[in-house]
């Protein structure tokens, strides 16, 4: 995938959901992965001519994991002229070593989010802007189905009261598959992950069903997500309708 239809997909979820207001600092949470990455490219590049002008910053939780190196993700933000901030953490070490969390995801996630704002707030951000995809939402959705007995999927657009910040998911439209493409098109460097867990989680399992389920049905997932679109989910803003 070239960086202008990554940039046209931003764009539409970006409007359709009016994710962006004159004036918005953005916080980027960066990961090292494919997602986030791609991610901060796009909205750089959205920022250059987007109509509200807007601030972009990135962030990153070292969850101390060994090994870990952000080296090229410094890097990366030095390029595009992106203020960068590494946040050291111990979520590793209290997770792994000190709880024994025998299914730490929630958890992890729950700690590197409270994490992310306190450091989002610091910068006096307005909202934060999370690298999940389309295949995320769908995957989302059918965890909830399974583990929870419900038809559930995050929003492209969420506000935090209590925090006082603004959660936006940019990449909303674009597949996994397509990100994977991009990087792989501009041979971009990413960090890997080094989780001890990663690869082995319920979400892996429904990725993996999916997957199946897509390929002796083709285009299901696209139905999945036209669903989820359709489905009046609690929670979901209403898709502008306007032209912008």
């Amino acid at each position: 995938m070239k960086i202008q239809r990554l940039m046209s997909y931003v764009r539409k979820a970006v409007d359709d959901y009016e994710m962006i207001e004159e004036g918005d600092k953005i916080a980027v949470g960066i990961s090292g992965g494919k997602d986030s990455i791609a991610l901060l490219h796009a909205l750089k590049g959205l920022q250059r001519f987007y109509p509200k002008k807007f601030e972009l910053y990135a962030i990153t939780i070292d969850l101390g994991f060994e090994n870990q190196n952000f080296t090229a993700i410094k890097e990366l933000c030095e390029e595009l002229e992106v203020p960068y901030k590494l946040v050291s953490s111990q979520i590793a070490d209290i997770i792994f070593k000190q709880r024994k969390e025998g299914s730490p995801c929630s958890l992890c996630a729950k700690m590197r989010k409270g994490a992310l704002n306190e450091e989002i707030k610091k910068l006096g951000c307005n909202k934060v802007a999370y690298g999940h995809h389309k295949d995320d939402i769908i995957e989302t959705m059918m965890l909830s189905l399974i583990y929870e007995g419900r038809f559930h999927s995050f929003s492209p657009k969420t506000y935090l009261d209590r925090m006082d910040l603004t959660v936006i998911r940019p990449l909303m439209y674009v597949r996994e598959m397509d990100i994977k493409g991009f990087i792989n098109a501009y041979n971009i460097s990413i960090a890997k992950s080094e989780c001890p867990v990663d690869g082995y989680t319920k979400r892996q399992y429904v990725k993996e069903l999916l997957k199946g389920i897509n390929m002796e049905n083709p285009g299901t997932m696209e139905r999945m997500f036209t669903a989820i679109l359709n489905g009046n989910i609690k929670g979901w803003p209403v898709k502008n309708e306007k032209e912008i």
